[in-house]
């Protein structure tokens, strides 16, 4: 099994999520988060004073899989998150253990379906 993490722009959400369900995605956890790289922040203006955002809004999504499932979802990701501009995020992926469900204490790869 792998935990695949993916921070990406909160505008791009509704088009990843549709492609993950297409490829049979339906659990996963979102996480609205706030970070900084290459992007960096921008100024902004309110009641005519300038300051400075240096943390922009991000989503982080954290999926537990099976391993012939990875090659599937970072190909969703990669095409349904990415504009083009910096600042459109990262994909990590992590290899797991093991996964207990509470409730029926199934344990495995059946335990994230």
């Amino acid at each position: 099994m792998k935990k695949i993490e993916a921070i990406i722009r909160p505008e791009v959400f509704g088009a990843v999520r549709d492609g993950l369900a297409k490829v049979g995605i339906a659990g996963l956890s979102i996480s609205e988060i706030a970070g900084c790289g290459r992007q960096l922040g921008h100024t902004g203006l309110f009641r005519g004073n300038a300051y400075e955002i240096e943390f922009l809004p991000k989503l982080k999504l954290e999926m537990v899989i099976d391993d012939e499932k990875v090659d599937a979802i970072v190909e969703v990701l990669l095409r349904d998150a990415a504009t083009g501009k910096v600042g459109d995020g990262k994909i990590f992926i992590y290899p797991v253990e093991q996964a207990i469900r509470i409730r029926t204490k199934e344990v495995g790869s059946i335990a994230v379906e």
